[in-house]
């Protein structure tokens, strides 16, 4: 609402916003307005187009957190004006971020004494994460090749086909072959076997995923671990992208051995951002040991008024995500991120349990991994996966539909991945209304029918 006073102190009348000529044409989309609009009209004409935006709470195909506390909102909302690069004037939030890389790596099992810090960077999100950790593990082959007076132009990295396209990134950017295991019908993600046996000495790494994107399975890295030191004359590391799954193995599957107790995990990276429930975009990278960070990596900078040591591909970036990871490490504590996890966990089974019961779909997920449920349907000779997922929208729910890659392409999937705030009455809502989607996909004629009047309409005209 616009206030405005006439001529009369005691008159004021009350002018709508829609009432406006700055409603009465669209906003610009190519170049800068010619004037000023008042703040007042300005947030409307935006805010009302946002409105057209998904909800993201109900967005199920994103492992990115939606949801945070009203204190927590407050103390970011108030650092937004601090450029965390800025040590020397914004010492506090330094600290913070060195007490996360410090919880994250004793989490993971850092080998460290009891006053020994850990080594690691908070970075914009998991992708920056790993363009860091190959770069390392990059230049610490390079510089032991050189030693041995061998090549280093032909590095490569062993993956499995379902890596997240960072991977595919960082192989494109920085000249580094990316190794791909084929997956195969019915296994989703990489073949430890398979993968070192495609081990060489230009072999940079072995990338292990915990949590796939695809159907949120864990890889075996305990077993790839075990393959590699009975082959590794080459001394290969491993990497594991723990974007999805750093923040849920450790509080519900402790007995899995994926993280620095195996020793040849040298590094691995989690998303801040999704199960670490903190709004986009904050990961971690943690090293082992100040060894696998080559120091040549690591430029120092004075000119913010001291000496900063900084490793990270961004420069300047906001500190809300680093105070918000830090706030939600001291509000929940190793207890309330286990109580969170297995609610997330609970409500995947609820889901999962109520597809099944419809008898229409293959269940791609598994019960150990990230907790969400990939699945498919047994018969789409009517209706395909990508039709529930249009249907689905309808009812505001945004589940995706995707083909697996290469060598598995022919299987279609859908995936709701459930985050902390996806409560049990919307897990039981979910389920009805995909019964119900089902039931009208199954009223309309299939795809078939609908090609062949198509046809038949065009060769009538």
């Amino acid at each position: 609402m616009v206030l405005s006073k006439t001529s009369s102190e005691s008159d004021i009348s009350v002018h709508s916003t829609f009432a406006s000529r700055y409603v009465r044409s669209s906003l610009p989309r190519f170049k800068l307005p010619e004037n000023s609009s008042p703040k007042e009209a300005t947030y409307q004409n935006i805010n009302d187009e946002l409105m057209l935006d998904g909800n993201p709470r109900l967005n199920l195909a994103s492992f990115v957190t939606t949801w945070m506390e009203p204190e927590c909102d407050k103390l970011m909302t108030d650092s937004m004006n601090k450029n965390y690069v800025d040590m020397e004037e914004y010492p506090v939030t330094t600290d913070f971020q060195n007490r996360c890389v410090n919880m994250i790596a004793h989490l993971f099992n850092a080998p460290l004494g009891e006053t020994e810090t850990a080594v690691g960077v908070g970075t914009v999100g998991s992708s920056e994460a790993i363009m860091l950790a190959g770069l390392a593990f990059k230049r610490k082959w390079q510089n032991k090749r050189r030693a041995e007076g061998k090549p280093v132009d032909k590095p490569n990295i062993v993956t499995g086909a379902n890596v997240q396209v960072c991977w595919k990134k960082f192989a494109r950017y920085f000249e580094v072959q990316l190794k791909e295991v084929k997956l195969t019908d019915g296994y989703y993600v990489m073949d430890p076997v398979k993968a070192v046996e495609m081990v060489d000495e230009n072999t940079i790494c072995v990338a292990a995923i915990l949590g796939s994107t695809l159907n949120g399975e864990f890889e075996d890295v305990k077993l790839i671990n075990d393959l590699l030191v009975e082959k590794n004359k080459w001394d290969t590391a491993i990497h594991v992208d723990a974007a999805s799954g750093g923040f849920i193995a450790p509080f519900i599957y402790p007995e899995i051995e994926w993280d620095f107790r195996l020793p040849l995990v040298k590094s691995i990276n989690v998303s801040g951002h999704k199960y670490g429930l903190v709004y986009a975009g904050i990961g971690w990278n943690i090293w082992r040991s100040k060894e696998d960070l080559p120091d040549e990596l690591i430029f120092h900078i004075n000119y913010l008024g001291a000496d900063q040591p900084t490793f990270t591909l961004n420069f300047s970036k906001g500190s809300s995500q680093v105070i918000g990871q830090y706030y939600q490490f001291i509000r929940h504590g190793f207890e309330g991120y286990r109580n969170i996890m297995m609610n997330c966990r609970d409500n995947a089974m609820v889901l999962k349990e109520g597809l099944e019961m419809t008898g229409k779909f293959n269940i791609v997920s598994k019960d150990i991994g990230v907790p969400l449920v990939a699945f498919s349907l047994k018969d789409n000779s009517r209706h395909d996966e990508f039709e529930v997922s249009e249907m689905l929208r309808r009812f505001n729910w945004i589940v995706p539909a995707y083909t697996m890659p290469k060598d598995a392409e022919h299987v279609t999937v859908l995936r709701i991945v459930v985050r902390d705030d996806f409560t049990r009455t919307l897990a039981e809502r979910l389920v009805d209304d995909i019964k119900t989607v089902l039931k009208l996909l199954d009223n309309l004629p299939s795809k078939f029918q609908e090609l062949s009047l198509e046809s038949k309409r065009n060769r009538e005209e």
